[in-house]
């Protein structure tokens, strides 16, 4: 199994893209967290383009942080993973 962490946002839509082409799709479930103050939340719809790429099932939400949020709110992040982890 491949992973692949998306980050920048120069060059990973394009991967995103030829991923699609090929029919790569991740089968696990993910679970996605994002800042309500950063660009994401402004000017994507992270759920639907993360499902787009998944066979698996998508959860997530935006937690009231910016980019990093690890940084910012590391007991709300690690509750996250425990959560999603546990299920």
């Amino acid at each position: 199994m491949r992973h692949r962490h998306r980050a920048d946002a120069g060059i990973d839509p394009n991967h995103d893209r030829q991923d699609r082409e090929r029919g790569h799709r991740i089968r696990c479930d993910t679970h996605v967290l994002w800042g309500e103050r950063a660009v994401v939340n402004r000017l994507f719809r992270p759920l639907e383009r993360w499902q787009a790429q998944r066979e698996g099932r998508v959860t997530g939400e935006a937690l009231p942080s910016g980019h990093f949020i690890p940084e910012e709110l590391p007991a709300e992040t690690a509750g996250a993973l425990k959560e999603f982890l546990g299920r």
